[in-house]
Parts: structure tokens; C-alpha cells; sequence
């Protein structure tokens, strides 16, 4: 990151589309999860999310929380790594929290 960059305001998170690295549209982000302690994000909650990805596993209407820690990039869109994408398979052994 770029050390003389202006620090961005958490809002601007909101609304941002949140896909894979691999490309695959994961959901928007709704709020974030904030640790005040270490003033720190610890999470993003996606909204409209992917029914690929999460039609089995959460009832529609319904958002998830993933981890800031599977963030990738933020720019335009947010990446995150492909661990979200294992969640299609039944052995996956990390989860995002519906």
C-alpha cells in the first residue's frame, strides 16, 4: 500500500461488491465488524450474496460475515480468496457465519 495515501473513511466499504479472486461474485458488503480494542476490521457482512455459493446454506433474504482476514484487494470491488468458493463443497473446513 502506498504509505503517503489519505487513510479512507470504513463507510466506503459499504456498498462495495465483494468477489473471488477467481472472479466469482461473492455479495455486497452491508456493514463491517469492527474490533475497537485493536481499532482494527475483523469482518465484512455481504448482503445479496451469491446463491451459488450460499443458496443451500442460508435462507434467502439472509446475509453472512466473512473474515478480514480473506481479504485480498480493496479498490473499485473487494477480492477475496478463493476459500469462499470451497464453501460449494460439503468437506470445506472453513466457513463463513450465516
Amino acid at each position: 500500500m502506498d504509505a503517503d495515501a489519505a487513510p479512507q473513511e470504513i463507510t466506503t466499504l459499504v456498498g462495495r461488491e465483494v468477489y473471488s479472486n477467481n472472479g466469482v461474485f461473492v455479495g455486497e458488503v452491508e456493514d463491517v465488524r469492527l474490533d475497537l480494542d485493536s481499532q482494527a476490521v475483523t469482518g465484512l457482512a455481504l448482503s445479496a450474496v451469491s446463491d451459488e455459493l450460499f443458496g443451500s446454506r442460508i435462507d434467502p433474504g439472509k446475509g453472512v460475515m466473512i473474515p478480514y482476514r480473506w481479504v485480498r484487494a480493496v479498490g473499485d470491488v473487494i477480492l477475496v480468496n478463493d476459500t469462499v468458493e470451497r464453501l460449494k463443497q460439503e468437506n470445506g473446513d472453513e466457513e463463513a457465519v450465516a
